[in-house]
């Protein structure tokens, strides 16, 4: 049985016709299906965060008000949602013209072919909509023994803290392989004052008794240069599972939350990069195939309220979209390479015209192998940024107004590449688990030159000691010195200290 012949006889039409769009322009996508839902139903798909079944939480109630009320006000409506499986599961608002259904099946087909081909997602759970019904299970059950008060409670101080894992660790080995015997894979230490000698004068150059002693110096050493971790953990959930006095239950609630936090955290890095090449695909592909001549109008207004740009906030369909299209133009022209990075002619550049034409070529490579972090350090250009008329901006104390800061193009990049680096969310590891040998905590921040908010900071303290159930502290810089915040179960504080 044909999985998509449950969608209307109109609609399973129209979805044919532009998946076959779609494979002709070289998308590569898992099977995609379709389901119709109305709005409440639909509400309730997306404040799960795309799935039918989650765990139960209040979060995901309130997120189904705030979607719900915005949908009655007129403020916000659902066009589509699409989940990364294996085969993928996409959602139609049934309210929707046929027009507004053509242009989500494009955009899905082009998010689909992303999540199968980006980098990012190589290591996802491709089997994830089974796998949120298992977790939904387990949580289940849980309230059912222990009560649901006591469980929501331990849930909300692990979604507090979810953001603390490592987001490289499924694409970078950071721990090393522990054979546990000398040999291959393990580096043997030879201790200080050891001669080498040929093996006939061993016993005179180099005495047994003097070797054990030797020895037991350097393992007496080695214990005590010992660090717990012996690295840096940056995944501190990790952390907190290996070594925190959990309950087998809160292990496993915690151990769902980690695996959800690594799931959704490639659509978080690629946020940009997934928009823009669906927006530029479903674009193409109603423009150039799908759209009939009495759906021009109606096209023409969706699509410009996907890509319309709100002030103060940074809309990723219009950055992406631009800078996929950007790519294109600019590989077909041949504006890359030695040659034309060293034309100093801003004449000559806009002029520039290779007729290379490889720029479908070039965007499907860039598709494959990048992030948003670097995307946006690889190809935004002079000329995109004074085309796309970007800029920061900030408050301004003295007129007490938010201002245009920088429309210098170093600035703006870096800008934006900091606020994409690990979500522009700081960055902490656990430096020591027996801090001080007294087993407290040691958290270390990375300061990129923003302070931590303080009000967060002391919450994801008191957070991470209910799970370690012993002081924390967390090493930071406030106002450029090094500062000391410790949370013991029963207050805060705080001390000067040298990072």
């Amino acid at each position: 049985m044909d999985k998509h012949t449950h969608l209307p006889s109109h609609l399973h039409d129209i979805r044919n016709r532009v998946e076959g769009y779609a494979r002709a322009y070289g998308l590569d996508f898992f099977d995609t299906v379709f389901e119709v839902l109305g709005f409440d139903e639909i509400n309730m798909v997306a404040a799960y965060g795309g799935f039918p079944n989650r765990y139960p939480h209040w979060r995901f109630g309130m997120d189904y008000e705030r979607l719900s009320k915005g949908y009655e006000y007129g403020l916000s409506k659902i066009y589509e949602m699409v989940i990364n499986n294996d085969p993928s599961y996409a959602y139609l608002l049934e309210s929707n013209m046929d027009v507004d259904q053509k242009l989500v099946m494009a955009h899905v087909f082009g998010h689909v072919d992303f999540f199968k081909n980006n980098f990012m997602f190589r290591h996802t759970n491709r089997k994830m909509m089974d796998q949120m019904a298992n977790h939904a299970t387990r949580v289940r059950r849980y309230q059912d023994k222990l009560g649901v008060e006591l469980v929501e409670d331990f849930i909300d101080r692990c979604l507090s803290i979810e953001n603390l894992i490592d987001y490289q660790s499924p694409y970078v080995k950071r721990r090393p392989d522990r054979t546990g015997v000398e040999g291959e894979g393990a580096e043997r230490q030879v201790a200080q004052g050891f001669k080498n000698e040929r093996e006939y004068m061993r016993e005179y150059i180099n005495p047994r008794e003097f070797m054990q002693e030797q020895q037991r110096k350097l393992d007496e050493e080695a214990a005590r240069k010992k660090k717990f971790p012996e690295r840096a953990e940056r995944d501190v959930l990790l952390f907190l599972l290996e070594h925190a006095p959990l309950e087998r239950w809160e292990h496993d609630v915690l151990s769902i939350i980690r695996e959800e936090a690594y799931y959704f955290a490639p659509q978080g890095q690629t946020k940009i990069m997934n928009e823009g090449w669906a927006t530029y695909w479903h674009s193409k592909i109603m423009t150039e195939k799908a759209l009939d001549a009495s759906e021009v109008i109606d096209y023409a207004d969706h699509h410009s309220g996907t890509l319309a740009t709100h002030p103060g906030q940074l809309n990723p369909y219009k950055l992406g979209v631009e800078l996929w299209r950007d790519i294109e133009d600019r590989w077909n022209k041949g504006r890359f390479g030695k040659e034309y990075d060293e034309c100093d002619s801003f004449v000559a550049r806009k002029q520039w015209d290779k007729q290379l034409g490889v720029g479908r070529d070039k965007i499907f490579e860039v598709r494959k192998h990048y992030n948003d972090v670097t995307f946006i350090d690889e190809f935004l250009s002079l000329e995109f940024c004074v085309q796309q008329r970007l800029f920061t901006f900030g408050y301004n104390e003295k007129h007490q107004r938010w201002e245009i800061m920088e429309r210098e193009f170093r600035k703006v990049k870096e800008k934006l590449l900091h606020m994409l680096t690990n979500f522009g969310q700081p960055e902490i590891a656990v430096e020591d688990g027996n801090w001080e040998n007294r087993g407290e905590l040691y958290l270390v921040h990375k300061h990129d030159g923003v302070d931590l908010k303080l009000d967060y900071a002391r919450d994801t303290l008191r957070h991470v000691q209910s799970l370690w159930r012993r002081p924390v502290n967390l090493h930071t810089k406030v106002e450029g010195r090094g500062t000391i915040f410790r949370y013991d179960g029963k207050e805060h504080s705080d001390r000067r200290a040298d990072l």
